[in-house]
């Protein structure tokens, strides 16, 4: 593991080259500020909310990695104190989907620093968040010797067709995509990484309902307080050393967890499915996305009788999405 490790290191710093920087921001860092990793294409109408979201939370200050994008999206960052940008015409799928990209960046700019990495379709909900800011969580995680928190990453989706209800720059996409499945979720251990490996929801139910085991992983660990010497393996599902990726309870209790509420389910969506698809550029030859596009014809309505409406981080914690574990 420590090999791979090395490896994952190595092969971030030769990926680096296929970065550019368009804003560097970074000499405005502070000591302990949060910081806020993203890699995007073509996400201009998701932007101003996103950056809104998180900055209620507490984060001082964001990294983006424009991959190429032909909207304009990059020209809403720019200019903006709290924002470092890169460009990169480079591959995503070689690039280990952006994984090379942020590790590169983390490793140069994050050291001693907690982070956050997410997608801007992505937003994360911890306990308590709704009255304490994102600092009073890592104050309690370092007061706790944890390194690192995992988010169940959770599909939300409108009830009725995707395309009924349009979106609007700014916008809360949870106005919109309000509704989750409640259960409908297995859990196994990935013995080699120690992670656990989460599949099911919308996703699952709909566009997969006979491969279930194709279904897209749900795991993740977002939050981290970064060392040079750490790296992302797959996404934000697993990390290296290993020992990062201990973010549960084996023994009976609940350790502290949160969930990313993913709004991937918008009126924007089959536009990007279709992209998506024609380049290619995803997991096991873009699998996910041929499913999507194939039940998309049929303008699939992703509401069913055991769907919730999401109300706030409590609901799911009762559900047991979600644990504030011994955090008070």
């Amino acid at each position: 593991m420590r090999l791979r490790r090395k490896r994952r290191i190595v092969r971030a710093m030769r990926k680096s080259r296929e970065l550019h920087k368009v804003q560097d921001r970074t000499h405005l860092i502070r000591p302990n500020d949060l910081l806020l990793f993203c890699t995007f294409r073509n996400e201009s109408v998701r932007l101003p909310y996103f950056l809104s979201y998180y900055r209620d939370l507490g984060v001082n200050h964001f990294f983006f990695v424009d991959n190429d994008s032909t909207d304009a999206g990059i020209d809403h960052l720019v200019g903006q104190d709290d924002i470092s940008i890169w460009h990169t015409q480079g591959s995503y799928k070689s690039a280990t989907f952006g994984v090379d990209w942020l590790n590169w960046l983390q490793r140069k700019y994050a050291h001693g620093h907690w982070t956050l990495v997410v997608d801007p379709d992505e937003f994360f909900v911890y306990p308590f968040c709704d009255t304490r800011p994102l600092r009073a969580l890592t104050d309690w995680l370092d007061a706790s010797s944890i390194r690192s928190f995992s988010a169940m990453l959770l599909d939300m989706y409108p009830k009725g067709r995707l395309d009924e209800q349009p979106y609007s720059s700014g916008q809360n996409p949870l106005e919109i995509a309000s509704w989750f499945d409640s259960g409908n979720y297995t859990i196994s251990k990935n013995e080699s990484m120690g992670n656990l490996w989460i599949q099911g929801g919308p996703r699952a139910r709909a566009f997969f309902p006979d491969e279930p085991a194709q279904a897209p992983a749900l795991n993740k660990i977002p939050l981290v307080k970064w060392n040079r010497r750490y790296a992302y393996a797959s996404s934000t599902h697993m990390l290296l050393p290993r020992g990062l990726n201990q973010v549960y309870d084996e023994w009976g209790g609940e350790k502290a967890s949160g969930v990313l509420l993913h709004a991937k389910f918008l009126d924007t969506f089959a536009t990007k499915a279709s992209e998506e698809l024609d380049r290619k550029q995803h997991y096991a030859a873009s699998i996910e996305y041929k499913a999507y596009a194939a039940t998309q014809r049929d303008d699939p309505d992703l509401w069913c009788k055991w769907s919730e409406k999401y109300i706030n981080w409590r609901q799911l914690e009762i559900l047991g999405l979600m644990s504030k574990g011994n955090w008070a």
